[in-house]
């Protein structure tokens, strides 16, 4: 079975990096939030698809497009003779259906997202037709959170409600045929189609974000160290100086990629941790040095 694994979102990667380093636009904060509960529900509901048969084929965060048409998937299903497109959404509370948009108890209007999921549908259903791919496709709108409810006027079978979750899972399994090699290169060819795109985030600098170590529970700084810990204030989590620096410096090369990686800059990037020593020891033992004197910087070995 291929099974393309959900990757983190490059641009709520950034946004929460930056979040606890710099203050957000009331835009980009929401933007933040928006993402970060949109994961939440997509992993959510990768690990109730656990449950799936082995025989099956799972793709998940594609980003494809046809005919200039960029289009979003969250997860595709190949079943036999036929391919499930799902779409997750973590919404939580009571929402109206008023057609073309949705309304929440306080009166916040979102689109309705049965329109998304039908134009991903029929751009997918192109894109299959132009690989020579007839297989029927069965589109859902996956409602992943336990205390979403819609209020609406008539049933509409592509959404599954998270009390329907296990029977809709009950069906999938139904018909646990072996898939021939043709699904696995229809799937190959899918997934060679996905676009990597560059996230639009918000201008920064290296002098405007805070330095520190940030704590990988809360995302608060850390504020004290003892001995070779270090101990954060707001959560009480205990690391290892080591291990925190490491993931300083791999965030630190996340935001910077064009900027050298130097004991100084580190050192400076890790302002909780006063030791030069500690800081090029750390770096001296997990990259590989090159250039001399006031050129040398560190990169990462290639293996690694």
């Amino acid at each position: 079975m291929i099974n393309r694994k959900r990757l983190e979102p490059l641009e709520l990667i950034f946004f929460k990096y930056l979040s606890s380093r710099m203050a957000l636009s009331d835009t980009d904060f929401w933007r933040y939030q928006t993402l970060k509960k949109g994961y939440e529900g997509e992993k959510k509901s990768d690990i109730w698809l656990q449950d799936l048969s082995d025989e099956w084929i799972v793709l998940h965060d594609l980003l494809l497009e046809y005919n200039q048409s960029k289009f979003q998937i969250d997860t595709l299903i190949f079943t036999y003779e036929k391919i499930h497109l799902l779409d997750v959404k973590n919404y939580e509370g009571d929402y109206t259906d008023n057609g073309e948009n949705w309304s929440t108890e306080t009166n916040l209007k979102v689109q309705n997202p049965l329109h998304q999921l039908n134009r991903c549908e029929i751009l997918l259903s192109k894109l299959l037709h132009s690989l020579g791919c007839h297989y029927p496709i069965e589109s859902h709108l996956i409602f992943i959170h336990p205390e979403f409810h819609l209020y609406q006027t008539s049933i509409n079978p592509k959404i599954i409600f998270p009390a329907q979750l296990n029977r809709f899972m009950k069906k999938l399994n139904s018909r646990p045929v072996k898939l021939s090699d043709k699904y696995l290169e229809l799937a190959e060819q899918i997934i060679s189609m996905h676009i990597v795109q560059q996230p639009c985030m918000p201008p920064y600098s290296y002098d405007q974000l805070r330095k520190g170590i940030i704590c990988p529970k809360c995302y608060s700084f850390y504020t004290q160290r003892v001995r070779n810990k270090l101990i954060c204030g707001t959560c009480s989590t205990l690391e290892e100086v080591d291990s925190a620096v490491l993931r300083s410096v791999k965030e630190f090369m996340f935001l910077f990629p064009d900027q050298l990686v130097t004991t100084d800059i580190i050192h400076d990037w890790c302002s909780i941790v006063k030791s030069k020593k500690t800081i090029r020891r750390i770096l001296s033992s997990n990259f590989k040095l090159v250039g001399h004197s006031k050129t040398a910087n560190y990169i990462v070995y290639e293996d690694k």
